[in-house]
């Protein structure tokens, strides 16, 4: 059983990672400061060092967790099918948790960030959870599943950032079914 101090400590951390996540995804990393992050989560700053060593540790943090609420939306459907990727792929632009790692792109893609790595980690479990949900003979042949799933996940960080800049001209169920139409197959569907 854990003690009063031990949830005060959790409490605090879960209160410092969701407020460093909604600035991140509203300002970036750079331009959120640590003041920002402890008054958005009604902590005191010197809870972060504690909980986080520094800013780049609580990014950490941050990453670890929207990646875990990622591909955990790579699970198996409500009714416990597989689920079709494609219909995967909308559900995860639809995540709050994808509008940070969408924000910190642009700073992902510089040479030592220290964002780059959980960056390579996500695009790596998406891609694995793509892969598993393609059927035996689902893609056209001569298609490498490899190449499809980098392919989708290139389309839905595409797809994504269009609707986060303008969401009024992006229906991502019209995407959604332009992208079935082009499958010869439907993928993971029972």
């Amino acid at each position: 059983m854990a003690s009063l101090r031990d949830e005060r400590t959790q409490q605090s951390r879960r209160l410092l990672v969701g407020a460093a996540a909604e600035l991140f995804a509203a300002k970036g990393f750079r331009r959120t400061s640590l003041v920002d992050i402890a008054e958005r989560a009604g902590v005191s700053r010197g809870s972060i060092p504690w909980h986080f060593t520094n800013k780049a540790g609580l990014l950490e943090a941050v990453l670890d967790e929207q990646l875990r609420t990622v591909a955990s939306g790579f699970g198996e459907g409500e009714d416990g099918r597989s689920g079709d990727p494609v219909d995967r792929a909308v559900a995860y632009i639809r995540l709050p948790a994808t509008r940070v790692f969408t924000t910190l792109l642009a700073e992902a893609v510089e040479e030592g960030s220290p964002i780059r790595g959980h960056y390579a980690r996500l695009h790596d479990a998406v891609r694995q959870g793509v892969r598993a949900r393609i059927p035996s003979g689902a893609l056209p042949e001569g298609v490498d599943p490899e190449a499809f799933a980098v392919l989708l996940v290139g389309l839905v960080v595409g797809v994504h950032v269009q609707w986060r800049v303008a969401p009024g001209a992006v229906d991502l169920d019209a995407v959604r079914e332009a992208v079935r139409a082009l499958m010869p197959t439907p993928l993971g569907r029972s």
